[in-house]
């Protein structure tokens, strides 16, 4: 999975390419690129908890829950101070994934380091084409 070319994009609310990338921006972003076509989007503010929150466990039933991490699913946090689903990025090898974080950027974090934060691991819903 192609994802180097978007390391160090700037956070931006709302954004959907490489002139900025909110965390559903590059979730969206990479899974097109690995061929999913029909990817949903959200005009939801990043920083709209209570939004973002509603929207994920309103259609989270729609994605198929894995067990454990593979590669391209993408993962299902609870960032900040809550337990509430409200953030999103994507695996991209066994310990690693990628995210757009307000104070970073695009950048790759470990799997370890947010752990407690992690509510699952998801593929989407339609067949890759």
């Amino acid at each position: 999975m192609q994802y180097t070319d978007l390391i160090g994009v700037p956070f931006k609310d709302g954004g959907r390419d490489k002139n900025g990338l909110d965390c559903w921006g590059l979730v969206k972003i990479l899974l097109e690129r690995q061929g999913y076509k029909y990817i949903q989007d959200y005009d939801i503010s990043a920083f709209n908890i209570k939004d973002i929150h509603d929207e994920l466990e309103t259609n989270r039933h729609t994605w198929r829950k894995i067990e454990k991490p593979e590669v391209g699913c993408v993962i299902l946090l609870a960032n900040g101070c809550t337990a509430a689903a409200n953030h999103v990025g994507i695996v991209v090898d066994d310990s690693r994934f990628i995210h757009a974080y307000a104070r970073t950027g695009v950048c790759v974090s470990t799997l370890k380091r947010w752990q407690a934060h992690i509510l699952g691991f998801y593929l989407p819903p339609e067949v890759i084409t």
